[in-house]
């Protein structure tokens, strides 16, 4: 195969790769402006015969989406914040400090991103109860305070760093808390908002382990605010689209504003640019 030939093979495998999963995310949005009857109608329809905005206005009015959105917003953020600094502190510990077991210690961070989390869901759920801490945000937060994928991701990144710049940092004084804060975070900053990225929309997306925690109502973070508009013998689903349709707007603001240093923090590209 010549080489433009395999450049358009390429390019084709890409687009249809990529057309996959942007056709449903499409679908989605439109249906959203979408009567019932219509979304269910066969054969589907891709534009809306009858646009109409009924389905924003139960969401919004039927359900306390705003209530359940500031609650999603607050823990996604919370947890976001958390987990980007404890596995940053990770990262740096365990790529620039040498100590017995550190080995080990790594490689059982990674053997836990190993393990399926359902495997253990029943476990944290007992946890839970005898903690005390069922129908809390507590539940939801402390046990997602570490995160292996994170630490793994900091670690990488962060052995990138010059070990000349921490150790003239020592030299000078400097104790290990301010070497951290001040040398060692803003050079992962690209590191730092891709893993950002990555929390706050699995955060954001969560829905099995709010929902077994959770039971008041006032307190359901959105995703499962929006299964009350799924009913026992109908599912609305115009307005489940609708839902769906605003959720993702956090999302896309977060990716657009980090959109650069998540780039730069995939390609691993080290601490320091020469």
């Amino acid at each position: 195969m010549t080489p433009r030939r395999k450049g358009w093979a390429i390019l084709f495998l890409l687009s249809a790769g990529a057309m996959t999963m942007v056709v449903p995310f499409i679908w989605m949005i439109l249906s959203a402006f979408k009567p019932n009857s219509e979304i269910l109608q066969i054969p589907p329809t891709i534009l809306p015969e009858v646009w109409t905005l009924d389905n924003f206005r139960r969401v919004l009015f039927e359900i306390d989406f705003a209530r359940f959105f500031l609650n999603s917003l607050f823990l996604a953020t919370l947890k976001t914040a958390i987990i980007v600094y404890t596995s940053a502190l990770a990262g740096y510990l365990l790529s620039k400090f040498t100590f017995p077991g550190q080995r080990w210690l790594f490689y059982l961070i990674l053997a836990t991103m190993m393990a399926p989390w359902p495997v253990t869901i029943i476990a944290q759920y007992q946890q839970m109860v005898w903690f005390g801490w069922l129908d809390s945000y507590t539940a939801l937060v402390v046990p997602v305070m570490m995160n292996s994928f994170g630490v793994f991701l900091m670690r990488q990144f962060m052995m990138g760093i010059p070990s000349e710049l921490i150790d003239a940092a020592r030299i000078d004084g400097a104790s290990e808390f301010r070497i951290f804060h001040w040398i060692a975070l803003p050079l992962s900053v690209p590191a730092l908002s891709a893993l950002g990225i990555f929390i706050f929309l699995w955060s954001w997306d969560d829905f099995l382990w709010p929902y077994l925690m959770i039971s008041r109502q006032e307190a359901y973070v959105l995703p499962v605010g929006l299964s009350l508009l799924q009913g026992r013998f109908a599912t609305d689903y115009g307005a489940v689209f609708a839902g769906m349709s605003i959720t993702i707007v956090p999302v896309l603001v977060a990716y657009a504003i980090l959109q650069r240093k998540f780039i730069e923090g995939m390609t691993f590209s080290g601490g320091v640019k020469g």
